[in-house]
């Protein structure tokens, strides 16, 4: 329980974060953290508004979706989220947003191209499209999981939806949904100028293991 109080203010917190960064509008988006050696889940409940989103808003959920603990109905996506947490144990959080740029990028079913050191950086390539799924079901978990398996990349677009990411953490997704949307702007910018080139595989390759192993405390 006492692991749970402080994922539930971890999860309120987060979600701030995804308002400070104009990742959300309304009450759409979402930010859950799996609970460490439970088969549970913490996320945001369905359609409240961000302003009322403090720890004790915040549902626990097993692994399947169903509610365990909480007075308010579970976000529309939990069974996503519950569907990535089932197949991919090394998943500590899941984030989504509607974020303007990479959900444009979404539409367009485009990838976005490695073609900035930042995105060597921290996806490790292109970042991928999933295939689009209506909401209600794991259809979108299963995409999220489906496409990500051989990819570095910690965020994936779902077609004609919007942007998903993962980390071995909460904060972590959140932090891949952030830089996200900072490459889908400015890739978008770059190609207004024209095409822009992308990087080396082999210089992908290092900057992404500097970065994942070396920058940093």
């Amino acid at each position: 329980m006492t692991a749970i109080a402080a994922l539930r203010e971890e999860v309120a917190d987060l979600h701030r974060e995804l308002v400070r960064y104009g990742l959300v509008i309304w009450t759409a988006g979402n930010v859950s953290a799996r609970v460490p050696g439970e088969d549970l889940m913490v996320i945001k409940p369905s359609g409240v508004s961000y302003d009322d989103l403090g720890p004790d808003a915040m549902v626990v959920t097993d692994l399947h979706g169903n509610l365990v603990d909480g007075d308010l109905a579970p976000s529309s996506d939990t069974a996503a989220h519950a569907y990535v947490y089932r197949h991919r144990p090394d998943v500590g959080g899941v984030v989504h947003t509607h974020s303007s740029y990479a959900t444009a990028w979404a539409a367009r079913g485009e990838p976005i191209p490695c073609v900035l050191t930042m995105i060597a950086d921290e996806f490790g390539g292109d970042i991928p499209v999933g295939p689009f799924a209506l909401i209600g079901d794991d259809s979108i978990g299963r995409g999220i999981v489906d496409t990500l398996r051989d990819s570095r990349s910690p965020a994936v677009l779902m077609k004609g939806h919007g942007p998903f990411t993962i980390g071995a953490d909460a904060r972590a997704a959140v932090k891949a949904a952030v830089m996200l949307e900072d490459v889908a702007r400015t890739v978008h910018f770059a190609h207004q100028l024209g095409k822009p080139d992308s990087i080396d595989q082999q210089h992908v390759d290092r900057l992404y293991a500097r970065y994942q192993n070396v920058y940093g405390q």
